[in-house]
């Protein structure tokens, strides 16, 4: 499967990210939203990398998963 479709199938996949890959050929993902001090406190980071598609896939959902767990 080629870059572009692997881009936009995450694109689609998790809308509240941007998606892209560097010309060094790295997989990146930025947040479109500041995170929350308890976002942050749960491990949550505003901009993530990964080595190929499905290992940024992987980030991407423990991120969400941070991000939606409760608050102490």
């Amino acid at each position: 499967m080629s870059f572009d479709r692997h881009l936009a199938e995450i694109a689609r996949e998790f809308p509240h990210w941007t998606i892209w890959r560097s010309d060094a050929g790295r997989w990146w993902a930025t947040r479109h939203h500041p995170l929350s001090a308890a976002q942050r406190e749960a491990g949550c980071a505003m901009t993530i990398d990964a080595d190929d598609p499905d290992a940024l896939r992987e980030q991407l959902v423990d991120q969400e998963r941070r991000a939606r767990a409760p608050e102490p």
